[in-house]
């Protein structure tokens, strides 16, 4: 045999030594891996408590994974914000809530998901208090143009535009006055506001002079009509009637010049 050719044998043995090593390694490490695996697996199982620190633990690393992707280092991240999006979706609604959601949703421009949770609630609070919940919906309408966050000169405020400063008592179950602008907290209050106005009134378009602050003045700038014409839009849009619509100019809480001895006695939503 010449040096060349037992040169070749001795690398060829080599090299074969290098693949049989690689392959016992690996496969044994494969194996130790299932082993730590199975292992793991058990002691999860066995250890509900460890099971959900690896759960918290793994939930935490994808969590920092997607910041990293999304670019939002430095952002806070909470994961129950949804829970607190006033929204909902208008086809898991009645019927006829849903008809009232999308009509509304297109007349004032607003998405249809924050409107359908604001028909939802004036329906059921509506139930409660006995009002029509149209028409709780028509005042929201004239009010706010459903803006959350409006506020008049005068200082009413939010979707009903309370006069929060008046009925800073109503925000208390609520955490205070600046839930004034929780869209759902503001329909809450402005539905008692309203009730009380028309109670005092004794109908519906007296109490609407007083929920806008004019109820000793000749004159309300049209309010009570223009919230009364939406309601009967809105009625007909229940009623499944093609209803077809203008847009109608916003008409905020106004604050009355009256005489000392009415102003001493006047405390209702739109008066001061």
């Amino acid at each position: 045999m010449t040096a060349l050719q037992k040169l070749s044998q001795g690398v060829r043995t080599f090299a074969s030594d290098i693949l049989q090593g690689f392959f016992e390694i690996t496969h044994n490490g494969f194996a130790l891996l299932g082993l730590v695996v199975a292992f793991a697996a058990i002691t999860v199982t066995a250890r509900p408590d460890l099971r959900e620190v690896g759960e918290a633990q793994l939930m935490s690393w994808l969590q920092e994974r997607r910041i990293e992707v999304m670019g939002m280092q430095g952002v806070q991240v909470e994961n129950d914000a949804v829970d607190r999006a006033t929204a909902s979706n208008p086809k898991d609604l009645p019927k006829q809530q849903a008809a009232v959601a999308y009509w509304l949703s297109k007349k004032y421009r607003v998405a249809p998901e924050p409107v359908s949770a604001l028909v939802s609630e004036a329906y059921e609070i509506g139930r409660s208090v006995k009002l029509d919940p149209t028409l709780i919906l028509a005042v929201m309408a004239i009010e706010s143009g459903f803006n959350p966050f409006a506020q008049s000169p005068v200082g009413a405020q939010g979707l009903m535009q309370v006069m929060t400063k008046v009925h800073t008592d109503k925000y208390e179950n609520f955490g205070g006055q600046f839930a004034a602008f929780d869209p759902l907290t503001n329909l809450r209050v402005g539905v008692k506001v309203l009730q009380e106005c028309i109670a005092r009134a004794g109908s519906v378009e007296g109490g609407l002079r007083y929920y806008v602050g004019a109820a000793n003045l000749t004159d309300d700038g049209g309010y009570a009509n223009k919230v009364l014409a939406e309601h009967q839009r809105l009625l007909q849009v229940v009623g499944g009637r093609a209803t077809p619509f203008v847009v109608p100019r916003t008409i905020p809480v106004m604050t009355p010049i009256k005489p000392q001895a009415e102003a001493s006695e006047e405390k209702v939503a739109g008066l001061y």
